[in-house]
């Protein structure tokens, strides 16, 4: 079982946490601990590499924000748990398609408590209730190492969504664990997310204090 820090950065800006994800990228060495970084966003959507920018149907004080990540358009907003995944693959000895299956899976078993069915889709990566999206996964690979990651609607204002196709899917249909029962507040879904994570994963974790 392998080391993980994880780190609880509470609400953060897009932008400087994008810019920490690359610094911590390109510096790591292979001796570099993976860690794991939770944490909400103010409103923002972010635009994919190789996004298009039509699937943004609507102006608004929302600000855009272009990143590296795959995948096409998102919204990040307030009640929505993001979890960023620093990890080297290549010393995981996991490739891409098993890495994104395991994150699918840890939310699936999370939601799986709640006794919420959800299953993952192949042809548009993240965690669906029905034929709703509830979970996002959009990652970068540089020098077989992942950063960017997971954004699990928790309990937050929808109607974002709702000015983009989602995921770059028109009408696309978008869900939050609130609509489904659950009164659990965002801090403790995200113990829960990352103990299911580590599990899939097969890490040992320990918290460590947020950086800046």
């Amino acid at each position: 079982m392998s080391e993980l820090r994880i780190r609880y950065l509470e609400n953060r800006e897009y932008a400087s946490v994008f810019e920490e994800m690359r610094k911590f990228t390109k510096n790591r060495t292979s001796d570099t601990v993976d860690e794991l970084w939770c944490l909400q966003h103010p409103a923002v959507f972010t635009l994919g590499a190789n996004a298009d920018k039509q699937h943004i149907l609507q102006k608004t004080a929302i600000p855009i924000i272009q990143s590296d990540r795959g995948g096409q358009v998102t919204y990040h907003g307030p009640g929505q748990i993001i979890i960023y995944f620093l990890i080297d693959l290549h010393r995981k000895q996991i490739g891409v398609k098993k890495f994104v299956q395991k994150i699918e899976n840890s939310v699936i078993s999370l939601l799986d408590d709640y006794h919420i069915k959800s299953e993952a889709q192949t042809d548009a990566h993240g965690v669906y209730v029905g034929d709703a999206k509830v979970a996002s996964i959009g990652l970068r690979i540089s020098g077989g190492c992942s950063y960017h990651g997971l954004a699990l609607n928790v309990d937050m204002d929808l109607t974002p969504f709702s000015y983009i196709n989602p995921c770059g899917f028109e009408g696309l249909k978008v869900t939050q664990l609130k609509d489904h029962g659950v009164k659990s507040s965002c801090e403790q879904i995200q113990e829960e997310l990352t103990y299911h994570l580590c599990r899939e994963l097969n890490y040992n974790a320990m918290e460590v204090a947020a950086f800046g």
